[in-house]
């Protein structure tokens, strides 16, 4: 008894701790949002690009388009224009779109759209890059000037991040004399950045220019120029006015390197303006959307990965086992009487339909008339079988009657009656009889009542959206289920119901102990 009850103990616990380790990585790790109302961020990007066109030049526009390797994935891209070829290749890195015409004239204006979110899935693809560079060829003056700022910039640093960093922060430093003379009086931020490519090169540690884009809405938007560094693990980002590092999330990266955003051949004066707005959709379709464009596995294995009419299936499926747990708690903690376990949950299920009001009423009506046919059919000396064929009929007939006479009334809910199971009502006559003579009326009248109550609250909260959307999203949690319906199948204690029938005695012993 002992090796029995600690195997029990065991089993309990394996399976509440497999489902709640299930949850919560599906929550923690993948991100799977806990309710169905959370929702996030859809950005909608536009690049417009304006030029003059040469009359009598072929036309190749080519500006560079995000990469989208690192956090954030496209739902939709499209390129609009009028009478433009459009191709889209990759180099090095990056990916670069060209507009092409054989001929155009005057203002010329493209678009390129892009719909995006956040990568959903869990692991991120990385991407490596070089840890070693040969140094630029500094001579005279900027040589000196370089190697001074970098004896410092060696003492003060670990690694490479702490590298770059100081760099950075040294570069930026106007008051320093060699600062003043590498820069030539040119303190922009691009020629900053070539500065510090120009020392950290000369250290032999590769460093690359990237270009990002804020994701802010309804705001003016000119590319970011960022630093990028590579640890031989990670990519490193930093701010090249700051020497802070960490890539902000609200950050875009569009394009790596020195070239320009546009370049066009036969036009003229070429400028690009960036709108941006953003937009919110529920998490789970989102992650839905971007499992199938990055073939990523963060549903791969969900019940949102079958067909639509299955998961409507499965959504009602998962949902059984709550309306059992409500059944048992119910019997074993309360003391309801019901007909079975299983009896109160199917006529849920059927509640679905017909709403818990209607439903209730085409409960007790069939049920009653069954019951009246069942008394009369027992007159009749019948055998169980027979017997139960011709209730099994009379409650076809009575659906059909109720269905076509409701229909005639105009109340189409009770078109819904014929999702009532038919076997489930017949069975529920026959037993409710059975009861009512074995044990007498008012017995069965508290079994039909306490069946009718079980089932209406069982649909009630099978019927709660959040408890659907819970379960069907992390399934896991019926795990946890099992291993409490294991432990109620030792409970042995009393039920809330026999505090009312074994009142009378506790008023006994408190006379005794008065008389005492």
């Amino acid at each position: 008894m002992r090796s029995l009850t600690l195997h029990l103990k065991l089993l309990i616990t394996a399976l509440v701790t497999l489902g709640m380790a299930i949850t919560a990585y599906q929550i923690l790790v993948l991100g799977i949002p806990v309710t169905e109302d959370e929702t996030d961020d859809l950005w909608n990007i536009d690049a417009k690009v304006e030029f003059i066109a040469n009359p009598k030049d072929p036309v190749k526009v080519q500006m560079y388009v995000p990469p989208l390797s690192r956090d954030f994935v496209s739902l939709n891209e499209s390129f609009i224009s009028n009478n433009y070829g459009v191709n889209v290749n990759r180099a090095e890195g990056n990916r670069k779109v060209t507009w092409s015409a054989r001929r155009a004239n005057g203002n010329q204006t493209l678009y390129y759209r892009l719909v995006l979110t956040k990568r959903y899935s869990g692991e991120k693809a990385k991407i490596k890059g070089p840890i070693f560079r040969d140094s630029i060829a500094v001579e005279g003056p900027e040589k000196i000037a370089a190697d001074a700022l970098l004896a410092p910039i060696r003492q003060h640093s670990a690694d490479v991040e702490t590298f770059v960093s100081e760099a950075i922060r040294r570069v930026n430093n106007l008051s320093d004399d060699n600062v003043k003379l590498l820069l030539a009086g040119d303190t922009s931020v691009q020629n900053k950045a070539r500065i510090t490519e120009i020392l950290l090169s000369i250290a032999h540690v590769p460093v690359e220019k990237v270009h990002t884009i804020r994701l802010v809405a309804d705001q003016p938007q000119t590319p970011e120029l960022w630093l990028r560094s590579f640890n031989g693990k990670d990519w490193l980002y930093f701010n090249p006015e700051t020497g802070e590092a960490g890539l902000p999330q609200d950050r875009l990266l569009w394009w790596v390197g020195d070239d320009n955003l546009i370049s066009v051949e036969g036009g003229r004066k070429a400028t690009v303006s960036f709108s941006l707005n953003n937009s919110e959709m529920n998490a789970i379709r989102l992650a839905k959307l971007t499992d199938e464009s990055t073939d990523a596995d963060f549903l791969e294995y969900s019940l949102y990965g079958l067909p639509l009419q299955t998961q409507q299936t499965f959504m009602i499926m998962v949902m059984i086992p709550i309306g059992v747990l409500v059944i048992l708690i119910l019997r074993n903690l309360i003391g309801l009487q019901t007909l079975g376990t299983f009896t109160p949950v199917l006529i849920a299920l059927a509640f679905r339909e017909t709403q818990l009001g209607f439903g209730i009423v085409l409960f007790t009506i069939i049920t009653a008339l069954g019951l009246s046919l069942r008394s009369y059919l027992e007159h009749l000396k019948l055998q169980m079988l027979p017997r139960l064929s011709v209730v099994l009929t009379f409650v076809v007939v009575l659906i059909a009657a109720i269905s076509l006479f409701s229909h005639k009334l105009g109340l189409e809910r009770g078109l819904s009656v014929a999702l009532f199971p038919m076997v489930i009502l017949t069975m529920t006559i026959e037993r409710l009889s059975i009861t009512w003579e074995e044990r007498g009326a008012s017995h069965a009248m508290k079994v039909a009542i306490g069946t009718l109550f079980a089932a209406s609250l069982a649909h009630i909260i099978m019927s709660v959206p959040e408890f659907i959307y819970f379960v069907f999203t992390f399934p896991a949690i019926l795990l946890i289920l099992v291993g409490f319906m294991l432990a109620m199948g030792r409970y042995r204690g009393y039920r809330l119901t026999e505090l009312v029938r074994f009142k009378a005695f506790l008023k006994e012993d408190a006379k005794r102990e008065n008389v005492k």
